[in-house]
């Protein structure tokens, strides 16, 4: 079943271009957006016998640790943003490996999808680890069959978000029980301590009133706008 238009799939008259047409834009947002590329590895590279059905699989992927269920059989299964389904509708292109230039433009339309690769297509050439997240959640893991049968449920298109829903909340719902992301809760502290500190309310207050003055226009609807971004700024820092 095609994936649901999205802003992007209006843009592009929500069915698919003529192959020429498809080949070129893909190449131009390629040339656009370019990101290192690998070369395919050797199955040789992975021991498939570490592996064990429900396994969570994680490894590094452009800015953020890219995760994957094991399924068995030389089978991840692992949620993945990727723009090509939205330029065209040939599977057997779309089921090639995700290059990162691919993932990238996903997560900038926000079009995603729980597919199923190889190990050797998940991990994109990097070393894996296996099972890390036991030691950081407080819950244990479920056992490994019912982390599978989950992973295999939740196949096909879904809603994504880099904050509220990424490869990290679909794997650890399979495998804990809860769809929670470490690596989005580390990215938020991080902002909220950058935005909500003391020195950025002065700032504010500051740049505020210097606004104010530059336009000579002191009056409750430009000074209170100031006062009130200042004071939120300093309660929540």
């Amino acid at each position: 079943m095609a994936p649901p238009c999205s802003k992007v799939n209006k843009m592009l008259m929500c069915g698919p271009l003529p192959h020429s047409a498809t080949m070129f834009l893909y190449q131009l947002l390629n040339f656009f957006f370019a990101a290192s590329q690998k070369e395919e590895e050797d199955d040789s590279k992975y021991d498939l016998s570490l592996y064990k059905c429900g396994d969570l699989l994680e490894v590094p992927r452009t800015l953020f640790t890219h995760f994957g269920i094991y399924l068995g059989d030389n089978r991840v299964a692992h949620l993945i943003p990727d723009i090509l389904p939205v330029i065209t509708r040939n599977k057997s292109a779309i089921a090639k490996m995700v290059t990162n230039n691919r993932l990238l433009l996903g997560v900038i339309t926000k079009v995603a999808s729980v597919r199923v690769d190889s190990v050797v297509d998940f991990a994109y050439g990097s070393e894996i680890l296996i099972n890390h997240m036991d030691k950081v959640c407080s819950q244990p893991p479920l056992d490994g069959d019912e982390v599978a049968r989950r992973a295999e449920k939740l196949l096909g298109s879904v809603n994504y978000s880099l904050l509220w829903y990424n490869c990290e909340h679909y794997v650890m719902y399979c495998r804990y029980g809860m769809a929670i992301s470490y690596q989005t809760y580390q990215f938020c502290t991080t902002v909220r301590k950058i935005v909500c500190s003391r020195m950025n309310a002065y700032l504010t207050a500051l740049c505020g009133a210097g606004l104010v003055l530059y336009l000579g226009c002191v009056t409750p609807l430009t000074v209170l706008p100031t006062v009130l971004v200042s004071f939120t700024i300093w309660m929540a820092a």
